[in-house]
């Protein structure tokens, strides 16, 4: 046997103990312990020379068990003083326990003993109970049988409306049935509610109570009602109500905290509310009041409000409020406590029932008057010293206390109506001046000349006073409406112009069709100019006065009216010109032909209609008077350049191109004198119309041809949109030109063909060149 087993064996007590009483855990212990001895003893003694030293091991092991042994008795012997130490308790507890038990069992049966004694008694409480209730009717017998007649007392009291000795017996009649309740709620006994027929007993007993209360409170309210036409006569009645409510108010605060006391200390026998409290009159005294102010504003007649009877209605409003807020700031405010602040509440309820009211008046199809009165009324009136802007009033409450009376978004939209409503009725006028002012162009009269000299009708006054007149009337609402009535007028006459514009065009095809149905027609042309330039300024003056306003708030597309005027001056002009061209038809005819060279008929009727156009075009306002003068300088030259392109005469001779050259030129100082002499006044760009007429002379009266081409040269110089159809019609009414110096001076012209300089008006482009005829070469027999 090895070291290790004997150690094993040795200091294993448990295997002693039968193989039944072994706990398994001991047994994989000492496995574990002999495998881990037999491990440590094949490592050690593995060679014979080791055995030497056997003795050692063994006594090293011996000590080492021994130690353990000791160690594992004394932890034993702890324990097992322990358990010792427990047990003796546990008997101590198991004696005191069946101490405590025999007592218990005392205990219950002398309690059933007393239980059978207390038995006796249920007979002495019901007994005691019935006594109480008894006590309680006899005590109350005089009160009850007197209930009827302090009910019939009362009511008398009400009626003749002495409402402080009504209302004194009401609260003894509501004590007494409180205190019946309760001693009946009593009576049944604690945590014991009273029977449904004694309580129903009792309330319909005092039934009369409640419908007394309800009396008193009808003719309370009534008197509160009224009292802004008692405070001048006789103010005591709303004095009365008011101490009343007061005593109520007084009361139910005294239920309230006596109940909520009640609760907080958790007393469950505490007294419910009386039957209607709390009543609340002092919110209900306020109510009334309200209810009073609102009364006072639907007194005021709604009839005939409607047009010029809707600024009598707000009016009477106006006086109606002001004097009831006077009367409530100097009568009835004293009748009251100084905390009800009387006056400041009916100025809250009559400004809620103004804003009800004028938000049921602003949902009425109204026309631009009405509006006008009402915002005016709201913007102006309302918050005015007359009204609720009064110092007084203000100490009181301040508007912004009481917030706006109609909303800014209510006001918006009706300010929206209102621009709406104006601008239908302009463009309606707008309509019915454009036709008055056709009317006017038919009339076989000359226009009206105003106190500068000037040609107009009534249509610019008539425009520009309705615009001024609608915003200055939009002025006294506000800023913001003006600059929107402004917006719209422009807008509107923007439409007009345009629409003037297409019966200017309209007059004219008429005038076309027959000239000679309308003698005045150039008179109410220039007339037109003349209304135009009178409307151009009007519209900057509206413009001027319109506020700067946000980006933001600009629309989209902005009003042009000065574009359209722009559009309808130029077709008035334009017709103007077109009106000239066809009276200087006639008198182009006759003109470079051989017989005007031999008289100077045709010349004086082309300077006679130039007159008569000219002193006409002074009745038209500038600058339109000078654009006139410079149109029919143009007019004249292009149509004279054109008579000479369209070669009526071709010169035979030296002689024949001098003459028509001396003809051009004194023709030319003809126009000039014509037109004042002011030679540069035409000028656009430093181009003169009449400046033409003279270089032409110099060309046609040159008398070496070999020379053309450096006059052609210049005359392109001054004149680029010259063409080769205009020099060749030039080189034909010379009628010397020989084909090669023909050839060179177009070709030079072919080649030199400079551009348009920036700003030059041109003048042969609306010069067109007849072509020249082809000769017809086919037989002239008819087919047969």
């Amino acid at each position: 046997m090895s070291a290790g087993e004997e150690e094993n064996s040795a200091g294993n007590p448990g295997d002693a103990l039968p193989k039944a009483e072994v706990w398994p855990e001991l047994e994989r212990a000492e496995r574990f312990a002999r495998g881990a001895a037999l491990k440590w003893a094949s490592g050690v003694f593995c060679r014979p020379e080791q055995l030497e030293r056997l003795g050692q091991y063994r006594k090293r092991e011996s000590q080492r068990t021994s130690s353990i042994h000791s160690r594992l008795k004394s932890v034993v012997q702890s324990y097992l003083e322990g358990v010792g130490w427990g047990l003796e308790q546990l008997r101590e507890a198991r004696a005191e326990l069946r101490e405590v038990s025999r007592n218990l069992r005392e205990a219950g049966a002398e309690s059933r003993r007393n239980a059978e004694g207390v038995q006796g008694l249920d007979v002495l409480r019901e007994t005691a109970a019935d006594y109480r209730q008894l006590l309680a009717a006899v005590s109350n017998l005089p009160r009850l049988y007197s209930v009827p007649g302090v009910v019939l007392e009362t009511e008398r009291l009400v009626e003749s409306r002495r409402l402080l000795e009504a209302h004194a017996r009401l609260m003894e009649l509501e004590h007494w049935q409180d205190e019946v309740l309760w001693q009946v709620r009593q009576g049944a006994g604690p945590g014991a509610g009273p029977a449904p027929e004694d309580e129903a007993l009792v309330r319909g007993y005092f039934s009369g109570v409640g419908r007394l209360a309800e009396a008193l409170a009808r003719e309370l309210w009534s008197v509160v009602g009224s009292g802004l036409a008692l405070a001048a006569q006789n103010p005591t009645p709303f004095v009365s109500a008011v101490r009343i409510v007061e005593r109520e108010e007084a009361l139910d605060r005294a239920l309230l905290e006596e109940r909520g006391e009640a609760a907080a200390s958790g007393a469950g026998s505490a007294r419910p509310l009386p039957p209607g409290r709390p009543r609340g009159w002092r919110e209900r005294f306020f109510a009334v009041m309200e209810e009073a102010a609102c009364a006072r504003v639907r007194s005021v007649s709604y009839l005939h409000t409607r047009g010029p009877g809707l600024a009598s209605h707000l009016a009477a409003l106006q006086h109606g409020i002001v004097g009831d807020l006077g009367t409530v700031r100097h009568l009835l405010e004293h009748c009251v406590p100084p905390h009800y602040r009387l006056a400041r509440a009916y100025v809250r309820a009559c400004h809620r029932c103004l804003r009800a009211h004028l938000a049921q008046v602003c949902g009425w199809e109204l026309e631009s008057g009405e509006i006008f009165t009402v915002l005016k009324w709201v913007l102006h009136v309302y918050n005015s010293s007359e009204m609720m802007g009064d110092p007084e009033l203000v100490a009181v409450i301040s508007p912004e206390e009481l917030g706006p009376l109609v909303s800014q978004e209510a006001l918006d939209q009706l300010q929206n109506k209102y621009v709406h409503s104006v601008r239908n009725s302009v463009s309606e006028w707008m309509q019915k001046a454009l036709e008055v002012e056709q009317t006017d162009w038919q009339r076989d009269q000359e226009p009206d000349v105003d106190h500068e000299g000037f040609y107009h009708t009534s249509l610019p006054t008539i425009i520009t006073q309705m615009l001024e007149e609608n915003a200055r009337v939009a002025l006294m609402i506000s800023d913001s409406l003006r600059d929107q009535t402004i917006q719209m007028g422009l807008y509107e006459l923007e439409s007009f112009l345009n629409r003037f514009r297409e019966a200017l065009v309209e007059f004219g095809k008429e005038h076309r069709k027959d000239r000679n149905s309308n003698r005045f027609y150039l008179h109410y042309l220039l007339a037109a100019v003349s209304n135009c330039i009178v409307l151009k300024s009007s519209t900057e003056s509206l413009q001027q006065q319109r506020s700067a306003c946000p980006a933001a708030q600009l629309p989209r597309t902005p009003p042009g009216p000065l574009a359209a005027l722009d559009r309808a001056v130029r077709k008035a002009c334009r017709l103007a010109v077109d009106e000239l061209q066809q009276d200087l038809q006639p008198a182009t005819l006759r003109l470079l032909a051989r017989s005007w060279l031999a008289s100077e008929e045709g010349t004086r009727a082309l300077c006679g209609v130039l007159e008569r156009h000219c002193e006409l075009y002074a009745r038209a306002r500038p600058p339109c008077q000078q654009l006139l003068q410079e149109e029919c300088e143009w007019v004249v030259v292009v149509e004279y350049a054109r008579a000479l392109m369209q070669k009526k005469m071709v010169c035979r001779g030296a002689e024949e191109r001098s003459l028509l050259a001396q003809r051009m030129i004194q023709d030319t100082q003809q126009l000039r004198e014509l037109f004042q002499g002011a030679e540069g006044e035409g000028a656009v760009d430093g181009v003169n119309p009449t400046a033409l007429l003279p270089v032409l002379a110099d060309f046609i009266r040159l008398k070496d041809p070999s020379m053309l081409t450096l006059e052609v040269s210049g005359l392109v110089a001054k004149y680029p949109d010259i063409s080769e159809e205009h020099v060749s019609a030039l080189l034909d009414v010379r009628g010397d030109v020989p084909r090669e110096v023909r050839a060179s001076v177009l070709h030079m012209l072919e080649q030199s063909a400079p551009p348009l300089p920036p700003g030059y008006r041109p003048v042969f482009s609306d010069i067109l060149v007849p072509l020249p005829s082809m000769p017809f070469c086919l037989s002239t027999a008819k087919c047969t």
